[in-house]
């Protein structure tokens, strides 16, 4: 089935930030304030019942909060598709609370919700409440993140995160000149630090997988050099991609290590970690211009493409939330019909369990020099919105 995405869906996108329960913008891009998680704005969407919804036909979307506009966006698209497929739809924000994520999926399944739409707070807690979903024959559908260590998840819609792991690794070669076959005084090096997404996400380690799939031969080589030794995962993952965690331990990287040397990479895997990592970089005195670090990212957040154009970041990977929530939406109805769904993928994405069925959306690195093509291109921005 093809659900079509009609542009009024960004009118709904708008609604939904000025309704952020009292949420600020914060200075720079940083997370706004997180609004508590109260039963009266767990669930800002609300249940929507189209003019043919037939009531009990319930959809329910759990996302792990509205600190990022990714979530929000993701949940307004498949709101209004599955809403225009005559369904109900019920979503609820966890504020990156795992118990209270399992605590509203545990009720939509008391409520016996046809089909259950979930990116995870935490990919490893919530067997338990899923287990009940799969108790009632309710399908679950994993979104952009993996739910991890059950086999009630049926299937997951997410991104390719290997390639966009490769297209950030290309990225830093590409711009740093490493590919060029050069040998001894010849051969510049550079410094790079390594941010990396949630420990929780699976979707997060395959991106650093794929990074160190492209850079792994030049830091062996020496044409890349990490002072601080942290290149493994579970040495440079940020707890909920934290702005504010990125910030400090960059701050403590360039304390240990390059208080006599500058940092030329920062490698992170998110546009949130990017954020945090200007701040660290100002604050320890570095300055926008020649000198300035190669900072990488992913989403192309609106703040992420203004530090693109000003010079403070240099690249973001789009991830298109409009074709993965609508794929995800299309999912969800062929699933309460019974139908066969499309994926992809079939073996990649082990949960502990299994290897869960897969669609991939693709990904492609965005940086001064193409980012207006390609975000207009696809119509996630207006040529208004853009700088």
């Amino acid at each position: 089935m093809r659900i079509k995405v009609k542009s009024w869906v960004f009118c709904l996108v708008l609604i939904l930030g000025l309704a952020g329960c009292g949420r600020e913008e914060a200075k720079d891009g940083g997370e706004a304030d997180k609004p508590k998680a109260t039963s009266e704005n767990s669930s800002i969407l609300g249940e929507v019942t189209s003019e043919n919804g037939k009531k009990g036909n319930v959809v329910g979307i759990s996302m792990p909060s509205q600190s990022s506009e990714k979530w929000i966006h993701a949940a307004a698209i498949m709101n209004t598709c599955l809403s225009e497929a005559g369904y109900q739809v019920q979503t609820e924000f966890a504020e990156d609370d795992a118990k209270q994520q399992i605590r509203q999926l545990e009720e939509m399944v008391k409520q016996q919700v046809k089909c259950l739409i979930v990116a995870p707070v935490s990919s490893a807690d919530l067997t338990e409440a899923l287990e009940k979903a799969k108790d009632k024959k309710i399908p679950v559908i994993s979104y952009d993140r993996l739910v991890m260590d059950t086999d009630a998840v049926d299937y997951y819609a997410g991104f390719d995160n290997l390639e966009a792991g490769r297209q950030i690794g290309n990225y830093i070669l590409q711009e740093k000149g490493l590919k060029e076959a050069k040998s001894g005084n010849d051969a510049p090096s550079y410094t790079i630090e390594f941010f990396m997404g949630d420990p929780q996400d699976y979707s997060a380690k395959m991106v650093h997988q794929g990074i160190m799939e492209v850079l792994k031969p030049y830091l062996d080589a020496g044409r890349l050099v990490c002072r601080s030794g942290r290149v493994k995962f579970e040495d440079t993952a940020i707890l909920y991609e934290s702005q504010d965690t990125a910030q400090m331990n960059c701050e403590a990287l360039l304390d240990a290590n390059y208080l006599d040397g500058h940092l030329d990479i920062a490698c992170t895997s998110s546009d949130s970690l990017a954020y945090g990592i200007r701040e660290a970089l100002e604050n320890r005195g570095y300055a926008k211009g020649k000198d300035w670090t190669l900072v990488t990212g992913q989403d192309a957040e609106l703040t992420a493409v203004e530090n693109i154009e000003e010079g403070y970041q240099a690249m973001s990977v789009f991830r298109d939330p409009q074709i993965l929530a609508q794929r995800c939406a299309e999912m969800a109805v062929d699933c309460i019909k019974g139908n066969k769904t499309d994926t992809n993928d079939q073996k990649q994405y082990k949960n502990g369990t299994k290897a869960v069925p897969s669609y991939l959306c693709g990904t492609k690195a965005v940086d001064k020099e193409n980012y207006r093509e390609v975000l207009l291109d696809s119509g996630y921005y207006t040529k208004a919105q853009l700088p």
